[in-house]
């Protein structure tokens, strides 16, 4: 966003002081600069306020295109291959200079021009920690320039230009982010992965907390005062008592409980000073009994007063979420032309695969929304909502039901195996409850849409977004086994309760981290004291597990080893650390996959969609990747698990990577015609960004691969240009 520094040596500005006539034409005249240089630059996470991810530059066209050749690659150099690592930055470029994250949760500033090293800032001084992180967030005035990140539970504030912390900020440069969240929480998990936006002289960030059974943090939304980190203001994602939303939980559930966080970012309305965010579902993600009701503000989509925080409309997507279908982006800002009126909208995608197209100004569905009876849980203490919101068929993206005429046909034996692996589980549609004898979900929890977002065109007023079409599994059991066990099968089912849904169990698609089940494999001096101390403390973006007694710690750590200790544990005499509050837990996120690997049913497995706001409708829908084997054999593209977003351009293109085979694409954005593409080192799953240097345009992403989807790792940023 241009800040006022920009403007005090503008003719207009100094006019603007004499009257008011003049000062409306500055106005004018410096949003309408304002957008022209946002959508000509790439100053911020998504692009723009409006998390556009848009670009007017159009050197780079669908007659060029084919001549894309790599202008450079930069290492950070810190990677891992066990645990694997990745990278999801969007890099931010300001005045010739671009800024990353790397795998070690590390900045660099680059020369955007050539990718020569500047400086570079390590949060952890040398000690080995990994994560994810998205980028970073840029703001100035004057000569005061400052970088913005989030590390474990830290803030920092760094100097733009020498990459040092701000000493004034905060304590020495970063702030607590722990403080503010209206109870004592030092003891759970608190960061961020997803940078914040900077409104006047605040930045607004969101947060990650826990999500498994044990306690977690509440993931209220906060304003940091740029300059001294102090909070400004703070909104109750889940309402004090007083507050609107209080009557839709458990009276004491402010005190207690956690989650409905918004970890997938903010856009901003500049002119109305409105910030947009989507928010996650309550803690624990898979029941619910604790928290009976509609639970408002999780899976909402909230518009707030950037300059006060207060609520101005809400609209939730899920009610009392059990499926983990958190809201993954922030809403695009999006206008609908409809009957002849311009219409200001946002546009939100979800992990269900469904785009809810709202007036940005009163929150109703400018596109019809049904409430549809779903099925009830059948777990003890449970009491799902008897609705989900259904935006209209034409905007519902992803597959939305697995049924047995639906099982893959790729093979007799794939065919055959999926039947076996699936003919006494629940299989239905979105928001089939999870049971006790499995259940298929689809779209899987990761999504339909995640993080990644959508990208916006504003002339033509299309929005592309890609999608996974993967389902997966999953069932609830007793939280605490009724008859004795091994120390090993008790690390089992805590990983399967507490960890999977990050990590995944064997080769999963996850979207947060790689999966712990080969930590055996990583060169530690001592493992199970290493695995322990990070149990307790954390790590990184690693969060701690302090309401883990030392069984259970010695549990997962037995399962994470595949040490299988036959010594029976009696649970008579057990009291595991979550089982009173939450009797139910779910075994985890399980894939559903062939022999081969291969997902469970028809194709395709992966989507890029164009869809028009105007009408609301799915203009082009096209597969999103290949499998490689398959390739050899014969099939066409079968689309991917996807993970990362898109770019689009003036020019009629879509730039993204994101898919499993590790290819960067160039889409016709009318057509869906793949127009380019380049086989990366590492997966690209991270949202690229364009820009200019001296009439030059450039093309970057990064490519981390690693946990996202579980590729080999690697650690470098592509940068594309046209010949000279």
């Amino acid at each position: 966003m241009m800040m006022l520094h920009t403007f005090r040596k503008d003719p207009l500005f100094i006019l603007a002081g004499l009257s008011p006539l003049f000062y409306f034409i500055f106005i004018f005249y410096s949003c309408t600069r304002e957008s022209k240089d946002d959508f000509s630059k790439w100053m911020m996470y998504s692009g723009d306020a409006t998390g556009s991810k848009y670009s007017s530059l159009d050197q780079i066209n669908k007659g060029n295109v084919k001549d894309l050749k790599v202008a450079w690659i930069f290492r950070t150099g810190d990677m891992s291959e066990s645990p694997p690592t990745t990278i999801e930055c969007n890099p931010v470029i300001v005045d010739k200079t671009m800024y990353i994250t790397t795998p070690s949760l590390k900045v660099i500033a680059l020369e955007a021009g050539t990718g020569n090293e500047i400086w570079r800032f390590d949060p952890f001084e040398g000690e080995i920690s990994y994560g994810e992180n998205r980028g970073v967030t840029y703001w100035s005035e004057g000569s005061d320039r400052r970088i913005f990140f989030v590390a474990g539970a830290w803030l920092y504030s760094l100097d733009a230009g020498s990459g040092k912390p701000v000493d004034t900020f905060g304590d020495h440069g970063k702030v607590d982010l722990y403080d503010g969240l209206g109870r004592e929480v030092h003891h759970l998990w608190v960061s961020a992965a997803t940078p914040g936006i900077i409104y006047r002289d605040m930045l607004i960030l969101g947060s990650k907390v826990g999500e498994g059974p044990g306690p977690s943090a509440p993931g209220h939304i906060r304003a940091f005062d740029v300059r001294t980190g102090s909070i400004r203001w703070i909104f109750h994602t889940i309402p004090y008592p007083g507050e609107f939303g209080h009557d839709t939980w458990p009276a004491d559930f402010y005190l207690r409980g956690g989650g409905a966080n918004s970890w997938g970012g903010f856009t901003l309305d500049v002119k109305r000073g409105w910030v947009f965010c989507g928010t996650g579902s309550a803690a624990y993600d898979h029941w619910g009994g604790d928290r009976i009701g509609q639970n408002l503000f999780a899976n909402c989509i909230l518009a707030l007063d950037a300059e006060t925080g207060k609520r101005i409309w809400h609209y939730q997507v899920v009610h009392h979420d059990i499926w983990d279908y958190d809201i993954p982006c922030p809403p695009n800002l999006v206008q609908v032309k409809k009957e002849g009126e311009i219409i200001d909208a946002v546009a939100q995608p979800t992990k269900m695969g469904h785009l809810f197209v709202l007036n940005r100004v009163t929150g109703e569905p400018i596109f019809p929304v049904e409430e549809v009876p779903v099925s009830a849980s059948v777990i003890a203490g449970e009491e799902t909502w008897p609705t989900q919101p259904f935006p209209p068929p034409s905007l519902r993206y992803a597959r939305q039901k697995f049924t047995f005429e639906d099982v893959t046909d790729i093979s007799p034996e794939a065919k055959d195996y999926i039947f076996n692996k699936i003919r006494d589980m629940d299989l239905g549609g979105t928001f089939l409850p999870p049971g006790p004898y499995g259940t298929v979900t689809i779209p899987q929890f990761n999504g339909g849409t995640n993080w990644g977002g959508a990208a916006y065109d504003p002339n033509s007023r299309m929005l592309y977004v890609n999608c996974s079409n993967e389902s997966e599994w999953i069932s609830i059991i007793p939280a605490k086994p009724v008859e004795n066990t091994t120390s090993y099968d008790l690390g089992r089912l805590l990983y399967g309760s507490i960890c999977s849904a990050c990590h995944g169990y064997g080769n999963p698609n996850n979207p947060g981290s790689p999966s712990l089940t080969r930590m055996k494999n990583m060169r530690l001096e001592n493992p199970r004291t290493y695995v322990d101390s990070v149990l307790r403390n954390g790590k990184g973006q690693m969060p701690k597990f302090t309401s883990l007694n030392d069984l259970e710690r010695g549990a997962l750590i037995d399962f994470l080893w595949d040490e299988v200790k036959t010594t029976m544990i009696g649970m008579d005499s057990v009291q595991l650390s979550f089982s009173n509050a939450i009797p139910w837990v779910a075994t985890g996120h399980s894939t559903l996959r062939d022999p081969e690997g291969f997902p469970a049913h028809q194709g395709p497995w992966g989507t890029l969609n164009a869809i028009s706001t105007d009408v609301g409708k799915i203009i082009w829908q096209v597969p999103l990747g290949t499998y490689p084997e398959l390739e050899k054999r014969g099939f066409p593209p079968t689309g991917t698990f996807n993970m990362g977003g898109p770019l689009v351009t003036s020019a009629g293109l879509v730039f993204i990577g994101a898919t499993m085979d590790e290819r960067f694409r160039a889409f016709d954005a009318g057509t869906g015609e793949v127009l380019w593409e380049f086989q990366l080192e590492s997966g690209g799953y991270a949202t690229p960004a364009t820009y200019s240097i001296d009439g030059k345009q450039y093309i970057v992403i990064a490519a981390g691969g690693g946990g996202k989807p579980e590729t080999k790792p690697g650690d470098r940023l592509y940068c594309f240009a046209l010949p000279d």
